[in-house]
C-alpha cells in the first residue's frame, strides 16, 4: 500500500479522536491548508474501501471511520507495517522522465536508481511505464547491456510527451501553483521540480491580458495547457534543445500565428529568453488544437464539418430510436469540440481521456454506435477511443436532458469540457431529486461569480480556494458521489434552504402564480421577437447580384457598401478587413460546389445579412479542404459581433443547408433569386414548427 506520512497522520488522528476532528481542525493541527486536507481525504476514502470501511461525518462535521471494529483493527495493524513516503510514484516517474529528456543521450541504470532513491526492480517497473507512455509520442526507449538506457526522439515529440504527462497527472497541482502565483505568493522552488515560477507567472499574466483583447475562448484545461507548453518551450530553447522541423511559410499569415508571435515577443522582452520561429509555429499548432472550446463561441461557417456532424447525429438517432436531429445544443456542442479535435488528430497530437474506460463501461451501446457512425462519415480520420469517449459525452448529455424534470440551485465547476459538464449537470438533476437547477462555470469565471445565489458548489477538480465549501466528485458521478451529495444536503438542509419559500402566502395565491409564470412568458416573447426580427431582416434584404467579371473583392466591396447605404451596417472598411482576415485563416470555397461563403461578425453590422453574387466568369480561390477551386457564386453572410442564441441557430441552419442535398446545392448555386428566397422561407417555416413552437 502506498501512503504519505500526512495521510497516515490523518487516519491516526481520526481513529484516536473519532468524531472530534473536522477538516478545519485537522488543517490547523497539521499546519496545512483546508484544500490539502480535502485532497488527502479523497485518497484516504479510496484506501478505506479496501478494508470495507468508509469515512463519514457527524452532524457537526466531525470525521469518523465507519465500519466493523475488526476491519478498523486490520487497518491499524496494516498501517503499523507500512513505511510512508512523501513522494508519489507519479512524481518519481516525472523526475525520471525529465532526466531522460534533459540529461541524455544514455544512462546507466544504477545511476538512475540512485538519483531516484529506488531499487533496481522499482526502476525497471517505472521504465516500463514511461516507455509505454513515450511510445504514444513516437519516442523509443531502449535498454542494452553494457550501453545502458537510451532515448531516441525528435524534439517536438519530447515536448508533447512531457507537457501531456504533467497535464494529465499533475493538473490540479499546476492549478494550485498558478493560483498561489496570482495571489502574489512567490514560490522559491521549481513547480513540480521543473517549471520556473517566474516564467510561469509572467506567461499567465501576459496570456490573461492578450486573451481578453483578442476575445479568444479557452477552456480552463486548455489555458493551463498553453501555459505549460509555452513555459516548456522557453526552458527547452534556453537549454539549447531546439526544434528540428520546418513549417510552411504560408501559415505565418494566420491570425493564430500572429497572436502567438506577439506573445513570444513580449516574453522575450520581459525575460530575455530567445524564442525561435519554429517555436512560434509549434505553439501555434497547440493553440489551434485547443481554441474555441465553448459552444457559445462557435462560428457558423463550418459547412462541411457541420454536414458530417448532422449525418452522425441522424445515424445515432436512427440506431438508438430517438430523435436528436433537431437538438441544436447537441449540434453546436459537437461543432465546438470536433473542429479543434480534428485538427489535433491531423497533427497527431495525443489526446488522453481519463474517463474512457468508465464511459465504455457505463454507456457501452452508445459508445459502439457513436464509434461506428464516426467511422462511417469521417473515413479519412481515425478517431481513437479517447476521442470517441469525449464525443459520447455530448450524446449522453443530450439523451439525459430529454429525461430531466425541471428548490435547490447548484453550480458545477468543471474544466474538462462542455460535454462532460453538461452530462454531469444532467446526472446531478436526475440522481438528486432535491436539486432542480444546475449552472456550469469554468474555474476562471467561478472566481468572479457571486456565489450567494447558489446553495451548493460541486467540482470535478480540487479548487485552489480555501474559503469555499464544495463537494469534490467524479466527472461521471458514481454512486459514492451521489451519496456524498445527499448526505451533505441532509446535514445542511436548513442552510441550503435559507432563501427558499416553500409555501405561497395564503392571501396572495394569484400574485404568486403570476410570479412563477411571468419570467417564462417574457423569455418566450423575447425569443419570438429575436426570431422574427432575424428572419425578417434576412428575407427583407436578400438579393442576388449578377456581375460579368470575376474580381470577387471588388464585388464584395460593392455589396458591403450597398448594405451601408441601406442602413444595415456602419464602417464598411472594417467589415471588408474582417472578411480578408477570415480568408487568411483558411479557404472559404465549398468543396464539390461552385460556391464560396464569405462571412464575418463585426460591431458595425446592425442586422443579419445574407446575399448572393453570381459571376459571369469563374474565379479561382482556395476551398475549405485547402485545394484551389473555381467559384461562380459568392455568398455573403454578415452578423453583429454579439449574437443571441436564436440568431446563431438561424445562421447555422442556413450555412448547413447549403450542401444538405444535391437539390439544395443546385438551388443556392442557381443565381435564381426566387428559388433561393423560397428555399429560405421553407427553412424558416420548418424552424418555426420544429424548434420554436416545440421548445
Amino acid at each position: 500500500m502506498f501512503i504519505t506520512s500526512r495521510e497516515k497522520s490523518i487516519i491516526d488522528l481520526i481513529v484516536k479522536t473519532s468524531g472530534k476532528h473536522t477538516v478545519h481542525s485537522l488543517s490547523t493541527f497539521l499546519n496545512v491548508s483546508v484544500r490539502t486536507i480535502q485532497r488527502d481525504l479523497k485518497s484516504i476514502e479510496k484506501m478505506l474501501r479496501q478494508f470495507e470501511l468508509g469515512l463519514d461525518r457527524t452532524g457537526n462535521e466531525g470525521l469518523f471511520i465507519k465500519g466493523k471494529n475488526e476491519q478498523i483493527y486490520r487497518l491499524i495493524q496494516h498501517l503499523a507495517n507500512v513505511d510512508p513516503t512523501d513522494e508519489t510514484p507519479e512524481e518519481r516517474k516525472l523526475r525520471l522522465l525529465v532526466t531522460l529528456l534533459h540529461e541524455g543521450p544514455s544512462f546507466k541504470k544504477q545511476v538512475l536508481a540512485q538519483q531516484l532513491g529506488v531499487s533496481g526492480a522499482t526502476l525497471t517497473s517505472y521504465l516500463d511505464d514511461i516507455a509505454d507512455w513515450l511510445s504514444k509520442f513516437s519516442i523509443t526507449v531502449t535498454r542494452k547491456r553494457g550501453v545502458g538506457i537510451e532515448l531516441v526522439a525528435h524534439e517536438e515529440n519530447k515536448r508533447h510527451a512531457l507537457a501531456s504527462y504533467v497535464l494529465i497527472y499533475f493538473y490540479e497541482d499546476l492549478l494550485e501553483s498558478l493560483y498561489l502565483l496570482q495571489q502574489g505568493k512567490t514560490k522559491t522552488d521549481h513547480i513540480l521540480g521543473y517549471f520556473v515560477p517566474e516564467y510561469f507567472g509572467a506567461i499567465d499574466e501576459l496570456l490573461q491580458q492578450e486573451i481578453k483583447k483578442a476575445q479568444i475562448s479557452l477552456a480552463d484545461s486548455d489555458y493551463i495547457g498553453l501555459i505549460v507548453h509555452i513555459c516548456l518551450t522557453m526552458q527547452r530553447t534556453e537549454q539549447r534543445f531546439l526544434l528540428e522541423l520546418d513549417y510552411p511559410a504560408e501559415s505565418e499569415k494566420t491570425a493564430e500565428f500572429q497572436w502567438v508571435a506577439k506573445i513570444c515577443r513580449e516574453l522575450k522582452e520581459r525575460l530575455s529568453i530567445p524564442i525561435t520561429q519554429s517555436d512560434i509555429h509549434f505553439l501555434t499548432v497547440i493553440l489551434r488544437g485547443s481554441k474555441v472550446q465553448t459552444d457559445e463561441s462557435v462560428y457558423y461557417d463550418s459547412i462541411v464539418l457541420g454536414k458530417l456532424i448532422k449525418a452522425v447525429i441522424n445515424e445515432v438517432s436512427a440506431k438508438l430510436h430517438v430523435n436528436l436531429s433537431d437538438d441544436f445544443s447537441l449540434y453546436r456542442g459537437l461543432l465546438a469540440h470536433m473542429a479543434p479535435a480534428i485538427y489535433r488528430l491531423k497533427q497527431q497530437l495525443e489526446s488522453f481521456n481519463p474517463l474512457t474506460e468508465d464511459i465504455k463501461r457505463k454507456y457501452p451501446v452508445l459508445f459502439m454506435v457513436v464509434k461506428q457512425s464516426l467511422e462511417t462519415h469521417f473515413k479519412d480520420i481515425p478517431f481513437p477511443e479517447d476521442e470517441v469517449a469525449f464525443i459520447v459525452l455530448h450524446f449522453g448529455s443530450a439523451l439525459l436532458m430529454r429525461e430531466e424534470k425541471v428548490s435547490i440551485k447548484a453550480v458545477v465547476v468543471c474544466p474538462t469540457g462542455i460535454g462532460t459538464s453538461k452530462m454531469l449537470a444532467s446526472r446531478i438533476k436526475n440522481e438528486v431529486a432535491e436539486i432542480k437547477t444546475v449552472d456550469i462555470l469554468s474555474i476562471k469565471d467561478f472566481q468572479t461569480e457571486d456565489l450567494e445565489e447558489y446553495d451548493l458548489v460541486i467540482s470535478t477538480v480540487r479548487l485552489p480556494f480555501t474559503n469555499i465549501d464544495y463537494i469534490l466528485v467524479s466527472p461521471l458521478l458514481d454512486d459514492h458521489d451521489i451519496e456524498i451529495i445527499q448526505q451533505h444536503l441532509q446535514r445542511n438542509v436548513e442552510r441550503v434552504t435559507r432563501n427558499k419559500q416553500y409555501l405561497a402566502p395564503v392571501n396572495q395565491p394569484v400574485a404568486a402564480h403570476q410570479a412563477t409564470r411571468l419570467p417564462a412568458i417574457r423569455i418566450l416573447l423575447q425569443e419570438i421577437k429575436d426570431v422574427y426580427s432575424s428572419m425578417d431582416s434576412i428575407l427583407d434584404h436578400f438579393n442576388v447580384f449578377h456581375h460579368a467579371g470575376n474580381d470577387y473583392w471588388s464585388v464584395l466591396t460593392e455589396m458591403v457598401e450597398r448594405a451601408e447605404q441601406d442602413g444595415l451596417l456602419t464602417n464598411p472598411a472594417d467589415v471588408i478587413e474582417r472578411l480578408k482576415e477570415r480568408e487568411h485563416t483558411g479557404g472559404l470555397g465549398i468543396p464539390q460546389t461552385t460556391m464560396a461563403l464569405y462571412h464575418c461578425r463585426a460591431d458595425g453590422v446592425r442586422e443579419l445579412i445574407f446575399q448572393v453574387a453570381h459571376f459571369g466568369q469563374p474565379c479561382r480561390m482556395k476551398g475549405m479542404d485547402g485545394e484551389e477551386m473555381p467559384v461562380k457564386n459568392l455568398l455573403l453572410m454578415l452578423a453583429p459581433e454579439n449574437m443571441n442564441k436564436r440568431e446563431q441557430e438561424i445562421l447555422s441552419m442556413i450555412s448547413t443547408s447549403l450542401i444538405e442535398s444535391d437539390r439544395a446545392m443546385m438551388i443556392f448555386s442557381s443565381a435564381n433569386e426566387t428559388m433561393i428566397r423560397q428555399k429560405l422561407e421553407d427553412l424558416f417555416l420548418d424552424y418555426l414548427q420544429n424548434q420554436l413552437i416545440k421548445d
